[in-house]
C-alpha cells in the first residue's frame, strides 16, 4: 500500500490488517499506522521504490496485493499552471504508480497470481476545473491498468481501478459548510463516502470474490460520475 499513513490509504491498510492480512505501507513523511509495517519510500525515485519492495519482501514475503494510492495535488487554473505544477503531479500520481506496479508485477509473475489496484478519482473521467494536472494523472491510471490487465492476465494477475468521489476525510471536513452543501447537491446519494466504503471496494477486488474482475473501473462516488 503506497501512501498508507493517512486518509483513504490508511483506511484501506487498516481494513486489510483487520482481515488478518500482512500489511506494509509506504510513506514519505509522518509515520505509519500503529501495528503496521511502515517503509519510508519516495515513489518518484526508482531506487527508493526498489529498496522499499526489498525490505517488505524480506520481512513479510512476496507482495500479493498492491494498492497504489499515493498522490498529490497542485491545483490551479490552466493558464496559471506552471510546468512544475504539471510535472510534479503527473510524476507522483501516474509515473509513481507505474514504478510500484512494475516492481510488484515482477514478484507476481513468479507466483503466477496477484492483484494490482490503483486508486484514481471521479475527476479522472469527469474532469474538474483547476485540476487539469490531477485529472490527467488519474485518467492515465485507467489506461495503464487496462493495458496491464491484458499483459498480465494469463498469469492470473488482475489490474483494476477504484475511483472514489468525495470522501469524509480531514481534508473535506475543513471545507466551508456552503461548499459542502454545493458538492452534496451534485451527488445523487446526497452525502460523501466514508473511508470504510472505499476500503470495502478495494478489499473486495483483492478477495476471492474479485478474482474474475480485471481492467475495471469501480466508482465509489454516490453516483456523481455515472456514465463515465
Amino acid at each position: 500500500m503506497t501512501g498508507g499513513n493517512r486518509g483513504i490509504g490508511r483506511g484501506i491498510a487498516e481494513s486489510f490488517a483487520a482481515g488478518g492480512d500482512k500489511v506494509a505501507v509506504t510513506y514519505r513523511s509522518g509515520g505509519p499506522p500503529e501495528g503496521l509495517l511502515g517503509v519510508r519510500c519516495d515513489i518518484t525515485d526508482a531506487e527508493s521504490v526498489e529498496a522499499a519492495f526489498t525490505e517488505v519482501e524480506e520481512r513479510q514475503g512476496p507482495v500479493e496485493v498492491l494498492v497504489a494510492n499515493a498522490g498529490i495535488t497542485k491545483d490551479t487554473l490552466l493558464l496559471r499552471m506552471s510546468e512544475d505544477d504539471w510535472s510534479a503531479v503527473v510524476e507522483t500520481n501516474l509515473t509513481g504508480s507505474f514504478r510500484v506496479a512494475k516492481r510488484a508485477a515482477k514478484g507476481m509473475l513468479r507466483q503466477r497470481r496477484g492483484r494490482i489496484i490503483f486508486i484514481s478519482s471521479v475527476v479522472g473521467l469527469l474532469g474538474s476545473a483547476g485540476q487539469v494536472n490531477y485529472s490527467a494523472s488519474k485518467a492515465g491510471l485507467v489506461g495503464m491498468a487496462r493495458s496491464m490487465a491484458r499483459e498480465l492476465g494469463s498469469r492470473s494477475i488482475t489490474a483494476n481501478v477504484v475511483a472514489p468521489g468525495f470522501v469524509e476525510t480531514d481534508m473535506t471536513a475543513q471545507l466551508p459548510e456552503e461548499k459542502k452543501a454545493e458538492y452534496k447537491a451534485q451527488i445523487p446519494l446526497q452525502r460523501y463516502a466514508s473511508i470504510e466504503e472505499v476500503a470495502s471496494a478495494v478489499h473486495w477486488l483483492a478477495s476471492d470474490g474479485g478474482a474474475y474482475i480485471t481492467g475495471a473501473v469501480i466508482p465509489v462516488d454516490g453516483g456523481l460520475g455515472m456514465g463515465h
